[in-house]
């Protein structure tokens, strides 16, 4: 198990603890243009942020925790740092999966994993079948993602069932459509966070977090730490969750 710091995790009461927390990893080109470094140093030391807060993520038990890696948009980025974001993802998997499966961890890929080279499916599948079994925190990695496309994704499998004869339009419900979806069979997202300051979804889990808490900094990604985690999490144990009831 990864060393934990006691003192920091005991600040979570984990009887108001978020099931899901989902992370718009953002601000990695920030942090590097601040120090005048190439954008290519702050997705690494974006990378070892996240090692460490997948690391908290366990020691808490947290149950999933999703990450936007890399969206169906950002393929529009220079092909330079396209091709460096994908080196990067495969070099993450290769060195991490080992370490991640001692530690109980469940990986899995959210998006068109499909349209990433041989090799890089080839290793993506590796880290699902080697960590399948595993009964720790669900660790979502979202490549090649977007709500709105997942979205027409499952609107399109529910279409071949209805045409297949499998299902009616009528019985299409909310639970059948979620079970069509990347995230199948988890919960839904109790907490968005978003680092760097920006304040938008970015189309980022659409469906599953019709209902989630938001949680802002202007901190970039490398620069977020456990302890602003913990801070989220504490945070959201203070809110008052209605679901569209009123207020008491």
């Amino acid at each position: 198990m990864w060393e934990s710091d006691g003192g920091l995790l005991a600040r979570v009461d984990k009887n108001k603890m978020p099931r899901h927390v989902a992370i718009i990893m953002d601000g990695n080109g920030r942090w590097a243009s601040v120090r005048g470094l190439l954008r290519s140093a702050g997705h690494t030391a974006g990378v070892k942020t996240l090692k460490n807060i997948l690391k908290t993520a366990v020691n808490l038990k947290l149950e999933a925790l999703t990450v936007y890696a890399f969206s169906t948009e950002n393929w529009k980025r220079p092909p330079g740092e396209v091709d460096f974001l994908m080196h990067l993802f495969s070099d993450y998997l290769e060195r991490e999966k080992l370490e991640m499966h001692e530690n109980n961890v469940r990986i899995k890929f959210l998006g068109r994993t499909e349209d990433f080279s041989p090799a890089l499916q080839k290793l993506i599948q590796e880290s699902v079948d080697l960590m399948k079994n595993n009964t720790g925190v669900k660790f979502n990695v979202a490549a090649d993602y977007g709500g709105q496309d997942e979205i027409i994704r499952t609107t399109q499998k529910l279409a071949r069932r209805v045409q297949s004869g499998e299902l009616s339009p009528e019985e299409i419900s909310a639970q059948i459509f979620e079970n069509e979806l990347d995230t199948a069979g988890q919960p839904p997202v109790d907490l968005m966070i978003r680092t760097s300051g920006e304040l938008r979804v970015s189309n980022f889990l659409l469906w599953q977090a019709a209902y989630a808490e938001f949680w802002f900094t202007e901190t970039t990604w490398p620069e977020f730490t456990p302890e602003e985690f913990i801070d989220a999490l504490v945070d959201f144990g203070k809110r008052n969750r209605r679901f569209g009831a009123s207020a008491v």
